[in-house]
């Protein structure tokens, strides 16, 4: 049983709500330790993973009630942030639809995704720095990679907020739906994704992600166990008798 997260399972997908309607579904230990146990079952058995937020929130940020009493040795340990590259790691790929705000640590779990989708009611943006902190759990690295640094910087130095357009725009988000389309167009992309292969989909992920030095050994070391797998023939067989008709 989860106290923070209302979770749907399906048989290639798992979708997760981030629900503590009172605080805006601000993250806090208790929800970090559930998607935790997440992680652990996605792990375990591999599926699609869908994250969004209850009742028109994303997720407003980091627990402050919480965050004002954490120390440096607090800090050191990670918190937000091991959770976060967890997530980043998950065998398939990760969703985040984003509707509302999404701020400082929930802007920072939406940039751990491999896609992410909004509303046009999104909100994201990093303003720990207003708060007298930094966003140390990913945004000072994965946000320059994704946006570019002239953009990063505005948002981590000048506490700018982005629009669900302006997050279009910078390829922040891939695409922007109306508040009642937007679970179901998770789930539409969700459907393109679980009709690859799914060891093929794993397999580009985890090369994708690898140092540049490692390329390209580690993709022609992928492709040998792919070359050898059942579905790449029963696929190309499929392929081929249907050009033929």
């Amino acid at each position: 049983m989860t106290t923070t997260l209302t979770i749907e399972h399906r048989a290639d997908r798992v979708h997760v709500r981030l629900d503590r309607p009172d605080v805006r579904n601000a993250i806090d230990q208790t929800m970090i330790d559930e998607l935790h146990a997440v992680c652990a079952e996605l792990e375990q058995q591999p599926r699609i993973l869908i994250i969004s937020g209850a009742n028109g929130v994303f997720a407003s940020g980091a627990d402050i009630s919480q965050l004002r009493e954490r120390r440096r040795d607090d800090a050191l340990l990670g918190i937000n942030s091991a959770l976060f590259s967890r997530i980043a790691k998950l065998p398939m790929p990760v969703i985040a639809a984003i509707d509302g705000w999404a701020l400082g640590g929930g802007a920072e779990l939406a940039y751990a995704a491999d896609f992410r989708i909004a509303s046009t009611s999104a909100r994201l943006g990093n303003p720990e720095t207003a708060l007298g902190i930094l966003p140390a759990a990913g945004a000072l690295w994965r946000l320059a990679e994704l946006v570019g640094e002239p953009v990063a910087k505005e948002i981590i130095l000048a506490g700018r907020i982005l629009s669900a357009s302006e997050c279009l725009a910078v390829h922040l988000v891939t695409a922007v739906h109306d508040p009642d389309d937007l679970i179901a167009a998770a789930h539409a992309l969700a459907d393109r994704i679980a009709a690859q292969d799914p060891l093929a989909t794993r397999l580009a992920k985890e090369v994708f992600h690898a140092p540049r030095a490692a390329h390209p050994l580690v993709d022609n070391v992928a492709q040998s166990i792919l070359f050898e797998s059942e579905a790449k023939f029963t696929r190309m067989d499929a392929f081929l008798s249907r050009r033929k008709r």
